[in-house]
């Protein structure tokens, strides 16, 4: 089944690929928050939450809450698209700041603490501060998406944002390339497609 495509991880942003968690990668468009298992499950490819806060969410959500969630992630996401739209392609202004607020909203929600626990990827006794969150709700799965869209925000240069040049493409991308030349989504998806159409178009005025 098409939704149970992987989602699509492309744009060297997060802030960019939850824009891109509603995609047309074959034919027919895929919306990967469709459901509440499907947020949860673009949750845990994006590793915005450890697998052990999705299950316990899941396990103790009342009846279609999760799907609530789904519902209000789908509209935040249409809201930072039009966003993006508007400012992509040149710097952002500090004007911009005025429309953000709702996004100011949702992380006012956030019950984030720091604790000091061993580092991770340390054999010795390497301490290290660790940002934490309380997860009193599944509405709090939002919060770590909106993270990641203020983290877009604040750090990219939204001249370097780009949307892909394939014929019915919807994707987006921050172009990290040396001289800015990325046109595609992905060569292995658009970039080859173009290509062949190319060709094609090359082989037909030989003839």
């Amino acid at each position: 089944m098409q939704h149970r495509l992987p989602a699509i991880f492309v744009a060297d942003s997060l802030g960019l690929d939850f824009l891109n968690s509603i995609a047309t990668p074959v034919d027919t468009p895929v919306d990967w928050l469709d459901s509440g298992d499907g947020l949860l499950r673009w949750l845990a490819q994006a590793k915005l939450v450890p697998a052990d806060v999705l299950n316990e969410l899941k396990a103790r959500a009342m009846p279609g809450e999760l799907e609530e969630v789904a519902d209000q992630a789908r509209t935040l996401r249409e809201w930072f698209r039009g966003f993006v739209r508007k400012h992509m392609g040149r710097p952002l202004t500090p004007r911009a700041l005025r429309e953000l607020g709702p996004l100011n909203r949702l992380l006012e929600r956030d019950e984030a603490f720091s604790q000091i626990s061993r580092h991770q990827h340390s054999d010795g006794g390497r301490l290290e501060l660790r940002m934490m969150r309380r997860w009193r709700s599944p509405e709090s799965l939002l919060l770590p998406i909106g993270e990641a869209l203020s983290e877009f925000v604040c750090e990219e240069n939204l001249a370097n944002v780009k949307a892909c040049e394939g014929h019915a493409c919807t994707l987006v991308f921050a172009d990290r390339t040396r001289r800015r030349g990325r046109r595609w989504c992905s060569m292995a998806i658009c970039g080859n497609r173009a290509k062949q159409a190319a060709h094609r178009s090359r082989l037909k005025n030989k003839h």
